[in-house]
């Protein structure tokens, strides 16, 4: 996070300095990774995004192997958008998101194998008005690995769910994407001194694979 100033850090230091790991078992979250965000020219396009989708694909790959659920999330609306709320009146290109438009499709890089869970929500955490926790819990995992995009919104608003829902949140920092990269270091910055752990895609996958042993 190149932005991080001395000051920054230590006015920070002493306080928000906390690392809470990993706890029993993990899932794999990959939030909203679809071709809105990965083609170019399309609306939500940013090449972090891009950058996170090649990152994210070993990770999910090394997961699978563990027997570690990978769960998937998109947005889609009706024609009238009128799941999205506020958000969608907030952000208008949202109104796109929709069954037949093919920019909703998931990026092929990373699409859900056949054993992959799929939540579709409408707005920015893919915990608000989904079943996730009560998935997780039935499941009995009480660590997420938030990857996706994008950073800033929804991998943040996720984060913020999940640490308020008691779980254990961890972000391979590689593995999230936003349009730019100000509001992606800002927000792993955020993330990190108040959510959970940001930390590097290898360290997750040292964890992953010493779950698979």
């Amino acid at each position: 996070m190149a932005f991080l100033s001395e000051d920054l850090k230590s006015n920070y230091a002493g306080l928000y300095e906390t690392r809470t790991g990993f706890g029993k078992s993990a899932a794999v979250l990959s939030i909203d990774f679809i071709d809105f965000y990965t083609v170019p020219g399309a609306p939500f396009y940013g090449q972090g995004v891009v950058d996170a989708v090649v990152q994210s694909a070993p990770l999910y790959a090394a997961a699978r192997t563990a027997g570690m659920p990978v769960i998937y999330t998109n947005v889609l609306y009706d024609k009238t958008a009128s799941q999205g709320g506020m958000f969608v009146r907030k952000v208008p290109a949202l109104r796109r998101f929709v069954a037949d438009e093919p920019l909703t499709r998931f990026d092929a890089r990373i699409a859900p194998q056949p054993d992959d869970l799929v939540i579709t929500k409408h707005h920015s955490s893919a915990f608000f008005g989904t079943p996730l926790s009560t998935m997780l819990r039935a499941m009995g995992h009480d660590t997420v690995i938030i990857t996706g995009c994008s950073t800033s919104g929804c991998v943040r608003a996720t984060a913020v769910d999940a640490v308020s829902n008691g779980f254990h949140v961890i972000v391979p920092a590689e593995c999230a994407g936003d349009r730019h990269q100000a509001p992606h270091d800002a927000a792993l910055f955020d993330i990190n001194a108040k959510y959970g752990d940001v930390m590097p895609v290898g360290e997750v996958l040292q964890y992953i694979n010493g779950v698979r042993a």
